[in-house]
């Protein structure tokens, strides 16, 4: 092998080595951000750590809604109609927030097994669901009551 071919094999091998340092730190960065969606019943039935960080999304259960009213302390419960989680919240809730409708809440699990929400999503019009809230509410009760269009 002529040296000019060493050089440039030693090159390409060096960029390759690089490209592929450069996509592992970039895949353990975004690892450590993503939210995976979670329905109740995926949260109940795998062993989700306490503190890990996670989509919880499904219907409002009627008549679970208490608000300190103190505080922006709220609580609600959260189902697909299989299972349930307590929600609790601190801050202000967006204006489509009710009760029976779809919602999905970025957070974590606490130690008793309710859901600390950091962030509360509600669905933008009376016909729209987002499809993971539909798929894990058809999922959990087949008989068509999720009560969403794509």
């Amino acid at each position: 092998m002529t040296p000019t071919r060493k050089r440039r094999l030693s090159i390409a091998l060096f960029i390759l080595l690089g490209m592929g340092a450069a996509t592992s730190l970039l895949l353990y960065a975004l690892g450590d951000n993503l939210l995976y969606f979670q329905s109740p019943s995926d949260v109940l039935s795998n062993d989700i750590q306490t503190g890990q960080r996670f989509r919880l999304g499904g219907m409002v259960q009627p008549g679970s809604v208490q608000r300190d009213p103190d505080t922006l302390a709220v609580s609600f419960v959260v189902t697909d109609y299989q299972q349930s989680i307590t929600v609790n919240y601190q801050g202000i809730l967006p204006d489509l927030f009710r009760e029976g409708q779809g919602v999905i809440t970025n957070g974590a699990l606490t130690s008793d097994g309710e859901f600390a929400a950091r962030e509360v999503l509600a669905k933008h019009d009376e016909k729209y669901m987002p499809p993971e809230i539909t798929d894990a509410l058809e999922r959990a009760n087949p008989t068509g009551t999720a009560g969403g269009q794509r």
